[in-house]
């Protein structure tokens, strides 16, 4: 079976609604269930809503993830109608269309865009909850921080909150791990990539190099050691979470994710990023990559495939850290850190939600997100809740509205209480009757490869 190529898992959970439209707003469309509306917005970005027959007067503002920049208003098709069915709006923007899929330039802008153009068009809501999936995630975490006075409260779905810096980087330092040790050709072309189809073409090579190694101790080993700087799940889609101590099935699961197309996402998203910065906005340069291992939860599963294989980490770390001599272009990691960081401050309650098995978005940016939010001294405006399962995105219709139901219950009491801990989720989603939920007590750890 061929390997998946570069895809854009985040669009997979747009809804079908998505228009295009030139020209200015057009009325509700007939023949719905929901009255649904759609226009263009000043920088050539689309923007659609939908209203059911009863409104409940809460809009939500959905913002997409990576992916192609077509207007969404609803992480997924199911949590589309059990919203609608439950009386809220819905709106959401595709971004601007003409630049990069890391559409962080516009995508504020036009997300705040599409609420002034829903109120114009449709009519003011009593309240408006930011939903952010994704590279939305970010985006939503940025509106929870800029948008008091046009937004309420704000919920995050997987969000990428760590932002473009961070994610870049880590990237790089498992690619250049894999690169060293499997590719030394590509050691050298992890940045700068010419296009999306080059990024494509230095996955293959890695991913080959990646699956030729997994056949020997040594190979396994480094694998785990680039799964490491990956902030990588150890838990993989159809199996059972390894045992804590069971080292060698971990990097099982790990290179299960290599094996499936990881890296068809990630190689080509960054020439995404790099298109959007006008420049390369990673560096590895000065870094210690016996630190940085130090800093990973899969520190010990990584010393002791070592020592199976009797491989010498110490000489591996050295020669890391000595070849380490990529360099950033100044100019666009600081366009990169002003368009996509976020966790400098919240205006507005947040909730976020992640599961813990995140292949795309390491649950470990949340770590780091929070440490972020809590130097700004707005802790109390963050909580944070996990799902035990595997994959990106991976949801329930059920999860998503009970981390809705917690955000309105902090609105409407001044207050978080119980709302967003494990068992008042799981409740809440249990008395949905919907799909099914799995929130469960969990504890990130530290985000490997920031800078």
């Amino acid at each position: 079976m061929p390997r998946p190529r570069f895809s854009t898992l985040a669009a997979a959970c747009a809804t079908a609604l998505a228009t295009a439209l030139l020209g200015p707003a057009t009325g509700a469309h007939a023949g719905s269930t929901a009255a649904q509306y759609s226009g263009t917005l000043s920088d050539g970005a689309t923007w659609i809503a939908e209203t059911p027959a009863r409104w409940n007067g809460t809009l939500l503002l959905f913002s997409h993830g990576f992916g192609p920049t077509t207007a969404a208003d609803a992480p997924s098709p199911g949590a589309r109608q059990a919203l609608l069915d439950a009386g809220y709006a819905l709106t959401g923007s595709s971004y601007d269309p003409n630049g990069s899929m890391w559409a962080l330039d516009s995508a504020e802008r036009d997300q705040f865009a599409a609420l002034t153009a829903f109120r114009r068009q449709v009519g003011t809501p009593t309240r408006v909850i930011s939903v952010g999936q994704s590279m939305g995630g970010l985006v939503n975490a940025r509106i929870a921080r800029d948008g008091a006075g046009r937004v309420d409260g704000a919920l995050g779905l997987c969000g990428l909150v760590a932002g473009g810096v961070d994610l870049d980087n880590y990237q790089l330092d498992a690619e250049y791990t894999l690169a060293t040790f499997f590719d030394p050709a590509d050691a050298d072309a992890l940045v700068n990539l010419d296009s999306q189809a080059a990024g494509g073409a230095l996955a293959d090579r890695l991913t080959n190099a990646v699956e030729a190694a997994q056949q020997t101790p040594t190979g396994r080993a480094r694998i785990a050691l680039a799964g490491a700087y990956l902030n990588l799940a150890d838990w993989a889609p159809g199996q059972q979470p390894p045992a804590r101590g069971d080292f060698a099935g971990q990097e099982q699961q790990q290179y299960a994710w290599l094996a499936q197309g990881l890296l068809h996402f990630i190689v080509p998203a960054r020439w995404s990023v790099e298109q959007s910065a006008d420049g390369n906005t990673s560096w590895n340069k000065g870094v210690d990559y016996t630190g940085l291992l130090r800093e990973s939860t899969h520190a010990k599963q990584v010393e002791s495939l070592y020592r199976d294989a009797g491989l010498d980490l110490r000489a591996d770390l050295n020669h890391l850290t000595r070849g380490a001599d990529i360099t950033a272009d100044p100019k666009a990691v600081a366009h990169l850190k002003q368009t996509s960081t976020a966790g400098q401050g919240l205006a507005v309650p947040l909730l976020d939600i992640h599961t813990i098995a995140d292949q795309l978005v390491p649950v470990e940016q949340e770590s780091a997100f929070a440490a972020r939010v809590r130097r700004a001294g707005d802790s109390a405006l963050l909580r944070q809740a996990y799902v035990a399962r595997q994959s990106h995105c991976n949801f329930t219709t059920a999860e998503v509205v009970a981390g809705l139901h917690a955000v309105e219950h902090r609105l409407d009491t001044g207050h978080w209480g119980d709302s967003a801990t494990a068992a008042q989720l799981q409740h809440g989603a249990d008395e949905l009757g919907l799909d099914g939920a799995a929130f469960t007590d969990y504890r990130p750890s530290r985000l490997s490869g920031t800078r």
